[in-house]
């Protein structure tokens, strides 16, 4: 890894970044808290209970009892600043909680001691691994009565492998911790400081051979000489360090702030960010150097739109030095933006400060321009940098909106796109065929915090309900189409005639529009219109109402009048010889599909197969999640799980979750094919 400079603040070697992730309830914020007491950032921790913590400083959120954003705070210790990022538990929220992974080196997943290792807490580990952060696990609550943390030291080795290993070891209840890093000698619940104490180093030295031999010459090394080793097993994954906390009472907090400072990695120490220059397959990787003298390279990783105080772009210095009134460019934009002030951010509080290096976390406001994941840059020949895209999951849990108010359609429209551009994970769009706004997140909490920000913060009333499920049409054979439109009401008339032809595509494929017209029968000025005539009719659909896809359309002959041919005409003809081809080509509804994974007790295992297989879903596996509960995987039609979460209520007592993601289209069943078929005929007759 390179050597980073320093700077008059002390450089990127006194940096450390750290976001906090897991399971919701798994006390991050209340971590947070404890670890910005324990640095003298405040006075005391706040309480998630009384609303008076630092980082969940919304409204909605103290309602709630909840993080429902990532929120950004910072301290010193030992004269390191520490950038940490608390992010929200519920899977709901993940457009906000991945984000983070882009802004730190290290990643802590927090778990709760009493509830043990929950699905989200696996999904995160996954992702920081993904990326190639360093991954640190916090145990926390360790002095709950009752709790087995040797049993869940074991369980996390199972999960996430044997290179999981305590830097501390709880004891006398959970209320301290010994080190087992520095030292080999002292007494702990889990047994021998030593033993921990040894497999630590035997870890560590397995990733540089020097220090192997050393160790088997010596049978042993002195911690403080492993520094480099350490880093380089994080960066491998080759050590994954657990420390035991509780953050109500502070045990283990003092611990966890000097192995942040001393044993996380700084800027110049982690793997580098996957920058990336040029578009597509063309794209090339490009190192950002944690170096405050070189050219600037940042990340907008946050971006809140606040109805008074406007854009707030919260980023990530990886490369230069941002000061006060730096020129910067977002993205491709060819005009740069000037940060007259910068900010570091303490939850809601804005601190002034006059410069950034690698490694912080700051941001600048009212900067219109500024969007979520933009790069920032001060060469205009950086235009073509990026960041490569996270796997953010497809928001599929829809429902229509309106404006309580008639006219308010534009401002609602409006306000939407500002909270969608808040959030990766939400989608706005109109269906044209039903007419509706459309509004799509990953759950049922994730629309009723949306409509809550709707209400409270913008001061907007709408009205919902449950989307039209998005169905789609295809055909399963080719066919032909033939269709003459000829109208003459006196004077000038309109003459157009089309013959097409309509082929399948494999699913997925979209649709194709092939020109095989020879021999000039339809003049090339008028083939436009005839696309235009079969794009309407795909939109409007064949047999359901529903658009057509995964289709190949040809124009091959057609006749044209020397006066009377219009291009109005040639888009009616199009449009009624694709709906002969289509209604002629076996067409069919399609239906789509989710992928929907289920976390609940043991107990309702079987009633929620049995609900699901009543849905017309299938359950392609199931696993162990956290103590006494399971995780449930398969697929459902979307239609089967509007308002799923309801049912899953009642079948587990309040105690079940669930996620989708779109998955694929399928063709629906005979029967309600024909259901489909028949009511849009009466509604056409109509």
């Amino acid at each position: 890894m390179p050597s980073p400079s320093r700077d008059a603040a002390g450089g990127v070697e006194s940096i450390r970044t750290l976001a906090l992730v897991g399971a919701a309830a798994s006390g991050k914020t209340c971590l947070a808290e404890a670890l910005l007491a324990g640095a003298g950032a405040i006075v005391a921790p706040g309480s998630v209970e009384r609303g008076s913590t630092v980082s969940d400083f919304d409204p909605l959120e103290r309602r709630m009892q909840h993080s429902l954003s990532s929120s950004v705070l910072h301290c010193t210790h030992a004269g390191t600043r520490i950038h940490l990022v608390d992010t929200p538990g519920a899977p709901d929220f993940l457009g906000q909680s991945l984000p983070a992974l882009e802004a730190v080196e290290t990643v802590a997943v927090v778990i709760n001691a009493a509830a043990g290792i929950e699905p989200m807490s696996v999904r995160m580990m996954e992702h920081a691994a993904a990326r190639g952060r360093d991954r640190l696990i916090v145990v926390n609550r360790i002095d709950v009565p009752g709790v087995d943390l040797p049993g869940l030291l074991a369980q996390i080795q199972a999960a996430f492998g044997k290179e999981c290993l305590p830097l501390n070891l709880p004891d006398a209840g959970g209320s301290r911790v010994v080190d087992c890093f520095h030292n080999r000698s002292g007494h702990s619940d889990f047994g021998s400081v030593d033993a921990a104490h040894r497999a630590l180093v035997e870890q560590v030295v397995e990733v540089d051979p020097e220090f192997i031999e050393r160790y088997l010459n010596d049978g042993d090394v002195d911690a403080s000489e492993l520094h480099a080793p350490l880093e380089q097993a994080m960066r491998e994954g080759h050590l994954i360090p657990v420390c035991f906390v509780s953050a109500r009472s502070g045990a283990g907090i003092a611990e966890l702030l000097d192995v942040v400072v001393k044993l996380l990695p700084h800027p110049g120490e982690a793997n580098p960010p996957e920058f990336l220059r040029g578009e597509g397959d063309a794209a090339e990787p490009l190192q950002a150097l944690p170096d405050p003298d070189r050219h600037v390279l940042a990340h907008v990783f946050k971006l809140t739109i606040d109805p008074f105080v406007g854009r707030l772009g919260v980023f990530r210095v990886h490369q230069g030095t941002v000061t006060k009134d730096s020129l910067l460019y977002v993205g491709e934009g060819r005009k740069p933006f000037r940060a007259a002030h910068l900010f570091m951010l303490q939850g809601k509080e804005h601190v002034e400060v006059p410069r950034a290096v690698p490694g912080d976390i700051v941001a600048v406001a009212k900067i219109d321009e500024i969007r979520f994941d933009a790069v920032l840059h001060d060469a205009a020949e950086d235009d073509h940098i990026h960041l490569a895209p996270l796997p953010f999951p497809k928001p599929a849990y829809g429902l229509a909106i309106e404006p309580r108010r008639h006219g308010d359609e534009q401002r609602m429209w409006e306000i939407l796109s500002k909270l969608v551009d808040e959030d990766p994970c939400l989608r706005l769009e109109r269906a044209a065929g039903t007419n509706e706004t459309l509004v799509y997140g990953l759950g049922e909490l994730h629309l009723r915090v949306l409509l809550e920000r709707l209400r409270e913060v913008h001061r907007f009333e709408v009205t919902t309900r449950p989307p039209r499920v998005p169905l789609r049409e295809t055909i399963t054979a080719p066919a032909e189409g033939h269709h003459r439109h000829k109208k003459q009401s006196g004077g000038a008339g309109q003459f157009g005639e089309v013959y097409l032809r309509v082929e399948p595509l494999p699913r997925g494929a979209g649709f194709e529009f092939v020109d095989a017209v020879k021999g000039g029968t339809i003049p090339g000025p008028f083939i436009p219109a005839v696309e235009k005539g079969v794009r309407e009719g795909l939109a409007s659909g064949a047999i359901s109402g529903n658009p057509v896809v995964d289709v190949r359309v040809v124009v091959y002959d057609g006749k044209a009048h020397s006066v009377d041919s219009k291009e109005v005409a040639f888009v009616t003809a199009g449009r009624k010889a694709l709906l002969a081809a289509l209604r002629a080509a076996r067409p069919i509804v399609l239906e789509p599909i989710v992928q929907v994974e289920i976390t609940a007790p043991e107990s309702a295992l079987g009633d929620i197969t049995g609900d699901l297989a009543a849905r017309r879903g299938m359950v392609s596996g199931t696993s162990n999640g956290s103590i006494g509960t399971m995780t449930v995987r398969g697929q459902a039609p979307m239609s089967e799980l509007l308002g799923y979460q309801s049912r899953l209520n009642a079948l587990t007592s309040g105690q079940g979750r669930y996620m989708i993601d779109f998955s694929h289209y399928e063709p629906v069943p005979p029967s309600l094919q024909q259901q489909l078929t028949s009511q849009y005929k009466v509604a056409d007759e109509e």
